[in-house]
């Protein structure tokens, strides 16, 4: 890893994620939040030189495994080529229902809206 940055070569290792419960209950306590049809991305500030993202696709939302497979391989790429520009920020995105009936190509065209909503409203920090 060079630069706490992915790229094509690399996988998703475990720096780049939200590993642990109360990593996950920061984020929830007083977050960012930005929305589309078939995303929530909520974020916070962290301590870190990168950003870090944490992925929750409900049995409840989304019934079937090989659909919560799908679209977390879509938010996992989708951050991975949108994580050099985004701050240094703890991120966690819940799949709604109904993302398991869109196309990949509509739902990586919303998770980049996300993040540059998402990039744009944490620039302060």
């Amino acid at each position: 890893m060079s630069n706490y940055q992915l790229d094509s070569t690399e996988r998703f290792p475990a720096d780049f994620r939200l590993l642990t419960a109360k990593q996950y209950k920061q984020v929830f306590t007083n977050p960012v939040k930005s929305t589309s049809k078939h995303f929530t991305l909520l974020a916070v500030p962290n301590q870190l030189e990168f950003p870090r993202l944490g992925i929750i696709v409900a049995k409840k939302n989304v019934r079937f495994a090989v659909d919560r497979n799908r679209i977390k391989r879509i938010m996992r790429e989708s951050f991975r080529t949108q994580n050099q520009k985004l701050p240094a920020i703890d991120c966690v995105i819940l799949a709604r229902r109904a993302s398991s009936e869109q196309a990949n190509q509509v739902l990586f065209g919303q998770l980049d809206g996300l993040w540059k909503k998402i990039n744009k409203r944490c620039a302060g920090f």
